[in-house]
């Protein structure tokens, strides 16, 4: 991590569990580099938590990266490496233990919840669809955290799309370390 170099025509893609911090972490790089912020589940989510089809979400991830100088993706959509993993040259890989993303997944959706934040397209999370149906966030951030990890243990390994830096983070506090890092080399 000491050599990372990171810029306006960086282009990041910050990947993890449900719940590690991609988005917090993706918003700090962004607002820190000057680069654009994109969302994947802000482009795959319509109304109604109705998701877009594979055709949909493809032409709208090109047309957020094709005119950026530079930019930060983050997100978890196998169905589109090519177009993330494929065109970016940072990878940053939040690799928390199960503990610490249970958590953040429990209070982020709580906090949701009692909030009525807004989410894409105007979803919101309700109490029934975070914790009592199938497609629970909180049961689908506990049974993926173990098959994500494999997934990106072996995508790290063999770097099939040439990735430049590969980094990988193993607590909140080596996130932290990155973003002063990266805030001093500014200077």
């Amino acid at each position: 991590m000491e050599n990372i170099k990171l810029d306006r025509s960086s282009k990041i893609l910050v990947i993890g569990t449900s719940g590690s911090g991609k988005t917090t972490l993706a918003e700090k790089l962004s607002k820190m580099l000057g680069i654009k912020n994109i969302e994947l589940d802000a482009l795959f989510w319509k109304e109604n938590w109705t998701q877009s089809s594979t055709e949909e979400f493809r032409e709208k991830i090109v047309s957020s990266i094709k005119t950026a100088e530079g930019y930060v993706l983050h997100g978890n959509y196998n169905k589109v490496k090519d177009l993330t993993w494929g065109n970016v040259d940072t990878v940053i890989w939040l690799d928390y233990g199960r503990v610490v993303v249970m958590w953040r997944v429990l209070k982020r959706t709580i906090g949701r919840i009692i909030t009525q934040e807004e989410l894409w397209a105007g979803n919101k999370e309700t109490f029934k669809k975070s914790f009592l149906e199938k497609d629970s966030i909180v049961l689908w951030a506990w049974n993926t955290y173990k098959k994500r990890k494999e997934q990106y243990s072996i995508m790290v390994k063999d770097n099939p799309y040439r990735i430049k830096e590969i980094v990988v983070l193993k607590s909140p506090k080596e996130a932290k370390s990155l973003l002063k890092m990266i805030e001093e080399l500014k200077c």
